[in-house]
């Protein structure tokens, strides 16, 4: 499928290389189900600003869907190896990763010292 976009240049400029990975993973995060768990970034965002207890960001998991398709890459990335998209969706997923530990980190850190 072929799609026309306008962009403005200041921010052409700056993805023109990327974009249909951009796009691709843009779209894959429309499509994730949020009653499905944690599958992307906008779900981790909303469930953190609804200001969690610390036991709750603990309590945090992995959908099984979510969890299915990160030992679905890592199988492809033992086989075959990654493409560029596979690539681009593996530095989200880390992302996303990083900033749930963060918060588990600072939830752990008000637990020990509210005891």
């Amino acid at each position: 499928m072929q799609i026309t976009l306008d962009i403005p240049d200041d921010i052409a400029a700056t993805v023109q290389d990327n974009l249909p990975q951009i796009l691709a993973l843009g779209l894959r995060e429309i499509n994730a189900n949020p009653n499905n768990g944690f599958s992307g970034l906008t779900e981790i965002l909303h469930f953190l600003a609804k200001l969690p207890s610390p036991q709750e960001v603990l309590n945090l998991r992995l959908a099984p869907d979510a969890q299915q398709e990160i030992d679905n890459l890592l199988e492809k990335n033992r086989t075959q190896g990654f493409n560029e998209s596979d690539r681009l969706l593996w530095q989200h997923y880390e992302f996303i990763e990083h900033l749930v530990r963060l918060a588990k980190t600072q939830a752990l850190i008000k637990l020990q010292q509210s005891q």
